[in-house]
């Protein structure tokens, strides 16, 4: 924390970093005010109760920056063009072409972004069309006529595209990633809520359980930097090179990330098990009684406080780390780039040998981060086992999200503060 403040107190003694401060806090402030703008024909205090008894929906909530909670006209927020961005990327592993446009440099990421906004609008459509139809299943929101149920869509993926350009101005003229700062703004405007509901349930016999969340809240964020910044180094040494007359052999070292995937396994883990959840949501209100007595074993089964749903949450969140691991680093490739520019690890045969060696810190590294993600996903659950409380939950997600972006936005920082400090020394400042 003091770390955190000193590097915000330095860059404010900057003007050019001062100035971005600035027109990010403003950005993230218009975004806030027209997250609270409603969206017609929705009845809010239903549309409250169903978010808070659907984790799926919770969690899109949580990537919309608030907004869908509230069905604003920003209802989808930036779930459409981060569901595009995780396409795209994992689309440059399998795609030859994305491959090449990724290695080359800033044009070919530029291509690549430009993609991804195009992906965004059909995916908008396609989510606007599925929450209306589940919202409309549910009672919530108004029976729309086909011209009514296009400008809903329309309006919402406006609002995406409005969202979209709001994070990436951030991105350009701001500081840190606007994407990431946007979904930070919308979990922290949601904090003095949860405080004041919890504050308003405590007594003297839930005094003790909610000493113990505080405890373990505090856990948590440390156990969150730690993995975050955690990473197995793997000594990397080249051949030997003339330099000044001597022969050096230059060192480095190859950094594997425990935790690589950051929440996209998370992403991928809710939506798979809480399909059955929303096919039972589908067939609750059928007029087959077989089909109905159906949907309401299937919703028990698969209840989210029960041990079932969040043992194959867990699970699934463990595989789909391993699956993102693995696209993500690439053995083989590494290995052969190392020996295409005359590297090796000491002690290690060049080649095969190197390829197998990745491999295995590869899966090493990535059990420890994706149990720790595993544990992140049913936090809520642990919790409300643990000590009882019901009133309040400890979203690991969103913690693992602010942690994230705060440690991402205090590196940019010192980053710009060295910069301007070094152009002070150079007299350029």
């Amino acid at each position: 924390m003091n770390i955190l403040l000193r590097t915000f107190t330095q860059a404010f003694a900057y003007k050019p970093i001062r100035r971005k401060l600035v027109f990010t806090l403003l950005m993230l402030v218009a975004f806030r005010f027209i997250a609270h703008i409603p969206a017609g024909g929705v009845d809010q205090g239903a549309l409250r109760t169903f978010f808070a008894t659907s984790p799926l929906l919770s969690l899109l909530d949580i990537f919309s920056g608030g907004t869908l909670a509230n069905f604003s006209i920003m209802a989808l927020g930036l779930n459409p063009y981060i569901n595009a961005s995780i396409i795209m990327q994992l689309s440059t592993f399998v795609i030859p072409r994305l491959e090449e446009l990724s290695k080359e440099g800033e044009q070919g990421r530029a291509q690549i972004n430009r993609w991804t906004r195009f992906l965004t609008i059909p995916l908008s459509a396609l989510q606007a069309v599925g929450m209306y139809v589940l919202l409309r299943s549910q009672g919530i929101v108004d029976v729309l006529s086909p011209l009514g149920l296009v400008a809903l869509v329309v309006t919402m993926v406006a609002g995406t595209i409005v969202a979209m350009w709001i994070g990436e101005l951030i991105s350009e003229y701001g500081v840190g990633n606007g994407i990431s700062l946007l979904i930070f703004a919308g979990i922290v405007g949601r904090f003095p809520v949860v405080v004041s509901q919890t504050a308003v349930t405590v007594s003297a016999t839930t005094l003790f359980p909610l000493i113990a969340f505080l405890v373990l809240s505090i856990v948590v964020i440390v156990a969150v930097v730690v993995m975050n910044e955690g990473a197995r180094r793997v000594p990397i040494q080249y051949a030997r090179r003339l330099r000044g007359g001597t022969l050096a052999s230059p060192q480095t070292h190859l950094p594997i990330r425990v935790n690589q995937a950051g929440v996209i396994p998370i992403i991928f883990a809710i939506s798979l098990v809480l399909v059955p959840s929303l096919f039972s949501q589908f067939l609750a209100n059928v007029e087959s009684p077989l089909l109905s007595r159906f949907a309401q074993n299937l919703s028990a089964l698969l209840n989210p406080n029960g041990a079932l749903y969040n043992l194959s949450y867990f699970i699934l969140v463990i595989g789909f780390t391993f699956f993102y691991a693995a696209v993500v680093f690439n053995p083989k490739r590494v290995g052969e780039d190392l020996a295409k520019y005359g590297g090796f690890i000491p002690g290690i045969r060049p080649g095969s040998g190197t390829v197998s060696y990745l491999t295995f810190i590869l899966y090493r590294v990535t059990t420890v981060g994706a149990v720790f993600l595993g544990l992140i996903a049913i936090l809520p659950y642990l919790v409300q086992r643990v000590t009882g409380l019901t009133t309040i939950a400890l979203g690991g997600t969103g913690i693992l999200i602010v942690v994230s972006v705060i440690l991402e936005l205090t590196k940019q920082l010192e980053a710009q503060i060295a910069m301007h400090r070094y152009e002070g020394y150079l007299g350029t400042k």
